[in-house]
């Protein structure tokens, strides 16, 4: 810490912090843990007092800093920033930050990674505890990144600093102590980042949006960050899984009238580190509409009905976009209608793939599939 910093201690009423840093910072009997679960109410409880709070690094970098300042005004805070545990490990790399992905996996599933890692890529981040590691490296093996290099780096800064370096798949790494970090830099390509991933990369119980179909959706769908989407008629959840792989901070709530794929929807969010930005609600359109936080965008990929299409269009502000999909002779008369009556864009795609015949090949059609995409 800084002459500022020691400065701001000495003169502080209060001192909140983990109880490493207040041990560190000699806090004595100022010394306030942080409540768990994690919470800023004590400390906004104390506006008007001198009070510091204890935050590794730059507070504003996956720290304290930012969950304050969403209830402080600019002129009731002052903050010492430190290098922080990122540019402490991209100094002892040799990486250039700006290339590099930095998150926060210490409270968060080692699954945010599955999207992001491909050939060449490297990433830093924050781990739990000194077993955690050790877990990630078995997660990167099961998740096709056996010889992914990886470096821990414990305590990075002080005199206790310990650093490692291994492969995922040659893991004899110790358990060691927090704070711990780990640098990665993955050998093998990862998830395609086009729209249309493939079906087997999501749990289904057969009702699936196919992925030549998927990629027209999701392109007709055309995600924005932070924008919400209304999956209706969810299934297995795949368009709302490529719709938050997207776009950055797209959420999107799924809609499904049957309680039995409400698992599958589940599991492929965890399964792509996307479970903090898809919901589940079970019941059918539109009776379970109501009270949800209105979108930007609407699929019905589902279980599409004049009375849901009505409702709809009274419901929804304008400049929401929507989009229909049906293969049912009485849903295409249902879009086609639609599309007459309220404009838009109607497409059919009709979709064949190659497979045997004999000792042959012929073609294997897919039903038609009939969308109406149109902007309220």
């Amino acid at each position: 810490m800084g002459d500022a910093s020691r400065k701001a201690l000495a003169e502080a009423e209060v001192i909140f912090g983990g109880p490493r840093h207040l041990e560190l910072a000699g806090a004595g009997a100022k010394g306030q843990p942080w409540p768990v679960p994690f919470s800023t109410a004590p400390v906004l409880a104390m506006r008007g007092r001198r009070v510091v709070v204890l935050a590794s690094g730059d507070p504003f970098w996956h720290g304290a800093g930012g969950s304050l300042m969403r209830d402080l005004e600019a002129g009731e805070w002052v903050s010492y920033p430190a290098p922080s545990c990122f540019a402490l490990a991209a100094n002892r790399l040799g990486w250039k930050l700006e290339e590099v992905l930095c998150l926060g996996l210490h409270a968060a599933p080692y699954a945010r990674l599955l999207p992001l890692l491909a050939r060449g890529v490297r990433v830093i981040c924050t781990l739990r505890d000194g077993m955690a590691p050790g877990e990630l490296a078995e997660w990167l093996v099961q998740n096709g990144q056996p010889d992914a290099q990886l470096h821990v780096m414990e305590r990075l800064g002080g005199p206790k600093e310990r650093m490692f370096r291994t492969t995922a798949g040659e893991w004899d790494v110790p358990p060691g102590g927090a704070p711990v970090l780990m640098a990665i830099e993955a050998m093998r390509p990862g998830l395609p980042q086009a729209s249309g991933l493939a079906d087997a990369h999501f749990a289904s119980d057969g009702q699936i949006t196919k992925r030549p179909v998927r990629a027209l959706t999701l392109s007709a769908l055309a995600p924005r960050a932070g924008e919400v989407l209304w999956d209706i008629g969810g299934g297995s959840g795949s368009v709302s899984v490529e719709w938050c792989l997207a776009a950055s901070a797209a959420r999107a709530i799924t809609f499904e009238p049957r309680e039995s794929r409400l698992a599958n929807i589940r599991a492929n969010a965890a399964a792509f580190g996307l479970d903090h930005r898809m919901s589940t609600v079970l019941g059918k359109a539109p009776d379970v509409l109501e009270g949800q936080p209105l979108p930007d965008c609407v699929f019905i990929g589902g279980g599409g009905s004049q009375a849901l299409l009505d409702h709809l269009w009274e419901l929804l502000p304008e400049g929401t976009r929507l989009v229909a999909n049906g293969v049912t002779l009485e849903t295409e008369t249902l879009l086609m209608q639609a599309q007459a009556t309220r404009g838009g864009h109607l497409l059919k795609a009709e979709i064949a793939e190659a497979g045997p015949l004999g000792s042959m090949r012929d073609w294997r059609r897919a039903r038609p599939v009939m969308q109406w995409s149109v902007t309220r």
